[in-house]
């Protein structure tokens, strides 16, 4: 075992976060396409082992939902590879028992998306995508533990993060996973767009969700729209998902001049709030363009891996504070 740096191994837990990043992209397509029902049957895939299920046979629905399986099961190779390399090579008990809290977790992610195949439960969406997005946050910190940074910069001088800084940071960070376990609930109720115009909602700020508004809404839905009847709930989970959007964009913002107040301009660690910024831009930028497009199946996945970026970039901001303050002091 060894407490030095690396390499291989580091490489690893970043291909591992990485291939797990896309594994998000294309859960995101499932659900764009209304594919995820497209294979009524798990583990096999129409009564195939799912690694021999002919590739002629990859068409329509079947193509997203089927590839997403098998990209799932890579991930849980991965993570299988990377809990036994840590548990062997690595001499931080912790970092050991964070690989092995990985590969439990995407045991129960996999169990999750199968059982919602299994008993047709459009809700069991939403868990399966928040234990998604918190592997991803696992496997990025363990590329961050693994790093070069994080092994050798012991015994070196750090600037201290404000603990107010490092406080607003979580608190946003935390914002921005709630944001997505909203979303998560709106796509997984396969209703399309509850209201279809921005930055207005149904041409007011805020809209009308009476039982005589929801049911004009449903008569004059845009042609061709597919999905089932919106409800006030839908519409007003809608508005919540928008303004949070907005606190998130606005939070995001404050900590930029935060960093480069207390940090200076050009501290890392500012110039990655900067990013982070930039980044919610562009994810509010894809949001609009969700609306616009009539939720087109390649916007909405980008707009869902912005998302998951987003949360990644706060908390790996937050780690590596908390690692400079806990050096420095």
């Amino acid at each position: 075992m060894s407490n030095k740096y690396q390499p291989a191994l580091f490489w690893f837990a970043v291909a591992n976060a990485v291939t797990t990043f896309l594994l998000i992209g294309l859960g995101g397509l499932v659900t764009s396409h209304e594919a995820g029902m497209s294979v009524p049957d798990w583990p096999t895939t129409y009564g195939y082992n799912m690694f021999l299920f002919p590739v002629d046979k990859w068409i329509g629905g079947i193509f997203y939902e089927h590839s997403h399986r098998l990209l799932a099961s890579g991930v849980g190779f991965l993570t299988t590879i990377l809990a036994v390399w840590l548990w062997l090579k690595d001499a931080r008990k912790w970092v050991q028992w964070l690989g092995i809290a990985a590969f439990l977790l995407v045991i129960v992610q996999g169990i999750l998306g199968g059982l919602r195949v299994r008993w047709q439960l459009d809700w069991l969406g939403v868990p399966h995508g928040a234990v998604g997005q918190i592997f991803l946050v696992l496997t990025a910190a363990l590329a961050l533990f693994t790093s070069r940074w994080w092994m050798e910069s012991a015994g070196k001088k750090q600037i201290a993060v404000p603990r107010g800084l490092r406080c607003h940071i979580l608190y946003v960070t935390i914002l921005i996973f709630v944001q997505l376990l909203i979303a998560a609930t709106m796509r997984h109720q396969h209703a399309g767009l509850a209201i279809w115009d921005f930055p207005s909602a149904h041409g007011k700020l805020w809209p009308d969700t009476s039982h005589a508004a929801i049911a004009d809404y449903n008569a004059h839905r845009p042609p061709g729209w597919v999905g089932k009847p919106i409800t006030a709930f839908q519409v007003n989970l809608q508005m919540v998902h928008r303004f949070v959007a907005y606190a998130i964009f606005l939070g995001v913002a404050a900590a930029t001049l935060l960093a480069r107040k207390k940090l200076g301009g050009r501290d890392p660690l500012t110039r990655f709030a900067w990013f982070w910024l930039a980044l919610l831009t562009l994810q509010i930028g894809l949001g609009a363009w969700t609306i616009w497009s009539d939720k087109a199946a390649d916007v909405t996945t980008l707009h869902v891996m912005g998302g998951a970026a987003a949360l990644l970039t706060g908390t790996l901001w937050w780690l590596i504070a908390a690692r400079r303050t806990r050096l420095a002091a």
